[in-house]
């Protein structure tokens, strides 16, 4: 009897520790986020508007304006909303009619926090400044949303007034567009997968591309089509990119290549810091 019941102890105990694993097996959780930005400026730009070349009071009217909006604190309320506590503020465009007085936009709703939609809204530090811009000329709004490597190309077809899609100076481009006065000081970002951890001892833009430059065709990088992360991966002779011997894959948006790198389908993702920012947290909070 006392053998029994001292066999029975035992199994009881067994019974309550497999409990607590499992229990515990319950609240466990891999709390490794599926991104992640590597915080190291790998580029310095500076984004301006795209000014349709032969509209030379259009880019004197824009030149005041960015001017004032920075003189009287309205820039800074604006990034605020999108890099503080404030609250995004939509932009609700018109339809285009040429035979009223309007202001049409050239851009690309991809660019959160820069430029992007929820429904028929427009949100963003760019257009919030489109929509202040507007105000300041006395004009209605009209939003053209389009791909990013048409941007410029549309102001320089004068088939909109001004380019406004977080746009970094460069020579290239103002063959299209006359910039206005630089309004905002950015750079290019490295995201990885959220177990990656070959460049958690780097410290300067040096450190990460030193690993970079090591990769073969064997690894790929993805970008945005037609951004800074595309000449720096690739390289680029105006601003002196010399790029990598990696492969490389063009995306419509910073948003989709960061996706894909979590499928599996690209290594890493480069594109500008803020962006890179916004994409990495909206993917992080649902995976």
């Amino acid at each position: 009897m006392k053998k029994f019941t001292k066999v029975l102890a035992l199994a009881l105990v067994a019974v309550i520790c497999l409990g607590m694993l499992a229990a515990c097996g319950k609240v466990e959780k891999d709390d490794t986020p599926a991104s992640k930005v590597i915080d190291i400026p790998l580029t310095d730009e500076l984004y301006a508007f795209g000014v349709d070349k032969d509209q030379p009071e259009l880019l004197e009217k824009v030149n005041e304006f960015i001017a004032q909006i920075m003189e009287d604190g309205t820039f800074d309320e604006i990034c605020n909303n999108y890099f503080g506590d404030g609250t995004p503020v939509a932009v609700e465009p018109v339809d285009r009619n040429d035979a009223k007085d309007q202001l049409v936009v050239a851009t690309n709703a991809e660019f959160e926090p820069f430029e992007y939609k929820k429904g028929n809204k427009y949100y963003g530090v760019d257009m919030e400044i489109a929509a202040k811009l507007a105000e300041y000329l006395d004009v209605e709004l009209v939003i053209e949303n389009m791909k990013f490597d048409a941007v410029c190309l549309s102001v320089g077809n004068h088939q909109c007034d001004i380019a406004m899609a977080g746009l970094t100076v460069k020579p290239e481009r103002e063959e299209m567009v006359t910039f206005s006065d630089t309004y905002y000081t950015a750079s290019q970002k490295l995201i990885v997968p959220g177990d990656n951890t070959e460049f958690d001892d780097c410290k300067t833009a040096e450190d990460v591309i030193a690993i970079l430059d090591k990769k073969d065709d064997s690894t790929k990088i993805g970008f945005q089509n037609g951004t800074t992360g595309q000449f720096f991966v690739v390289g680029d002779d105006e601003w002196e990119f010399e790029g990598f011997k990696v492969s490389s894959a063009g995306y419509s948006s910073g948003s989709l290549a960061v996706q894909d790198m979590i499928h599996g389908n690209v290594d890493y993702v480069i594109i500008d810091s803020a962006p890179a920012i916004c994409i990495t947290e909206a993917i992080n909070a649902v995976s």
